[in-house]
């Protein structure tokens, strides 16, 4: 039995039940499709948001009374960098509050049994101590920049913790670290850091640049986990956790955005000059997970952040420059 109260022996998934993966297609989402078919799985469910509307509470309800999924992961959220979260809080708090009450009020109705929460290590105080244990949630204050996308995923893990308390479900949140991986977002407005910088380096090298301007200082700390380990991560925790705390997932080391920039410049093959603009924010000064719980639990991170830079780019160049050759 669970610190809650909640009893369940978590073990081997079956392979053969209906199993849905809100958010298919992005960056999470697909890897966690991928790791679920490579693991046997021959019941996946997964819609495009052109074809379920998660913010539409009436048309989820409808899909999951129809699909009837045993398991779910909810990858599905609005997301993106600095810049967006802090050009349009509003609606990165509203649009991601409807995914998840939506989804998750759906999976309760219709008695789905086990349910994956995924977050972000935003939630976490702007200046937790480092690096970020699970206790630190709600022990401090935001950073401005993404507060309310935080808030919004404070309220999934809440969400998942009172279906605990109340209906004594084991569903489950976890908080990956800064992710980076194929199907991620490289749109110049919308991206993270890492995506943004393959873009701008990989720009760059194609039209002859030789300056590269970042935003901020390039001084603050981050952590980097790949898409592909987070995706082992989700599956390892289905079948070997159960508890009401949000369980941190990342590898336990950081560096510099400076250091990540000559990483993505080494990568794509670029010679020039970095210049950084010190009138744009930094944002979190340092942001590095303890990531002991799960460790202690028996998993750990495998890929290599030189080489997962490396591999990031070689698949963003085959879809980038097979659309400049379309065009």
């Amino acid at each position: 039995m669970s610190d809650d109260g909640v009893s369940y022996t978590p073990g081997e998934l079956d392979r053969d039940a209906t199993f849905y993966v809100a958010g298919h297609r992005g960056l999470v989402g697909s890897a966690i499709w991928r790791k679920l078919k490579a693991s046997g799985f021959t019941r996946l469910v997964g819609k495009t948001s052109a074809e379920l509307d998660l913010r539409d509470r009436d048309a989820t309800s409808a899909f999951m009374a129809e699909t009837k999924p045993r398991y779910l992961v909810l990858a599905a959220a609005k997301v993106g960098g600095i810049l967006a979260n802090s050009t349009y809080p509003v609606d990165f708090l509203s649009e991601n509050l409807r995914i998840q009450t939506n989804v998750l009020d759906a999976a309760l109705a219709n008695d789905v049994e086990r349910v994956l929460f995924l977050g972000s290590s935003c939630i976490y105080p702007k200046y937790a101590e480092q690096p970020i244990r699970e206790d630190s949630l709600l022990t401090g204050h935001l950073e401005p920049t993404n507060d309310a996308y935080a808030l919004a995923k404070i309220a999934g893990i809440l969400h998942v913790q009172a279906v605990r308390r109340q209906y004594g479900l084991p569903w489950i949140s976890a908080m990956p670290t800064n992710l980076y991986g194929p199907n991620d977002n490289f749109s110049p407005t919308g991206s993270h850091v890492l995506p943004a910088l393959i873009r701008r380096y990989d720009e760059a090298v194609r039209t002859g640049a030789t300056t590269v301007t970042n935003w901020g200082s390039g001084a603050p700390r981050r952590e980097f986990l790949h898409s592909d380990d987070m995706a082992d991560a989700c599956l390892f925790l289905l079948e070997h956790y159960d508890g009401s705390s949000q369980v941190n997932v990342g590898t336990g080391k950081d560096a510099t955005i400076r250091e990540i920039a000559d990483l993505v410049a080494e990568a794509v093959g670029y010679t020039g000059r970095t210049e950084w603009d010190t009138s744009k924010p930094d944002g979190t000064p340092q942001k590095l997970l303890d990531v002991s719980k799960l460790r202690d639990a028996g998993w750990t991170a495998r890929t290599r952040l030189r080489e997962g830079i490396a591999s990031v780019v070689e698949a963003y160049r085959m879809t980038a420059w097979e659309k400049a050759d379309v065009q």
